[in-house]
């Protein structure tokens, strides 16, 4: 059964239409990737498939529950763009509050913490976040997304600002929660990410324009770009 479902589905603000007609289905266990430059909806689409945002026409199903519905949230980890971290607090003291938010309590959520912070190399960062890099905080954003065992991953740009190295790390963190059941749906502009997933959507002027892995695609048009240049506006 698909993990993820969108049949006919739309998103509009006011009369402005940011997506049309999209349907499309996800297999659990996989890495799909939606690929767009920025501003094509990836972030529209995201929000839409975690529950916040309710969708204008069509329907988007995912964990067998039409969206937005509540119950999904604990099988749901998602990592935004934008890192939404306490400051003041450290690692580990974020952790404990986005844990507690999952219900998550004492032996279980001390395990967990301790899990994620060694998965992400964060165990030994005992400073306030404010004190941390850029590359520090996606790290704890993405072991934020994973305290409480999702079976579902949203990745929105998750590799955005981060150096070459970092970007390693995490595609091969994102293979491993592969092999351990958890699917994961990852949005990107970058050509080498897209590359890495077991699918591509590719989403330009609001539709989905191809939809394959990416060698049926490179087989198809050359390279991936070329998807983005055939009848582009």
């Amino acid at each position: 059964m698909a993990i993820i479902e969108a049949v006919d589905y739309g998103q509009s603000y006011g009369k402005y239409e940011v997506l049309r007609q999209l349907s499309f289905s996800v297999d659990p266990g996989t890495i799909t990737g939606l690929l767009g430059a920025s501003g094509s909806g990836k972030t529209t689409l995201v929000k839409a498939m975690i529950g916040m945002l309710r969708p204008t026409r069509g329907e988007i199903s995912v964990l067998g529950k039409r969206m937005p519905n509540l119950k999904t949230a604990p099988r749901i980890g998602y990592m935004a763009q934008n890192d939404a971290l306490y400051d003041e607090l450290s690692a580990r003291e974020n952790l404990s509050y986005f844990g507690r938010l999952y219900h998550l309590r004492g032996d279980r959520l001390e395990r967990r913490m301790d899990q994620v912070l060694a998965f992400v190399g964060l165990s030994e960062a005992k400073m306030p976040v404010k004190l941390f890099s850029g590359g520090m905080r996606r790290r704890l954003s993405l072991a934020i997304a994973l305290v409480h065992e999702p079976e579902l991953l949203f990745l929105d740009e998750p590799t955005v600002g981060i150096d070459p190295v970092l970007k390693e790390t995490f595609w091969t963190e994102f293979a491993e929660l592969k092999t351990k059941g958890v699917t994961l749906f990852v949005t990107t502009h970058v050509m080498d990410e897209a590359m890495r997933c077991d699918r591509l959507l590719m989403l330009r002027n609001g539709e989905i324009v191809a939809d394959g892995t990416p060698q049926e695609l490179i087989a198809a048009n050359g390279t991936l770009d070329a998807v983005f240049l055939k009848g582009a506006k």
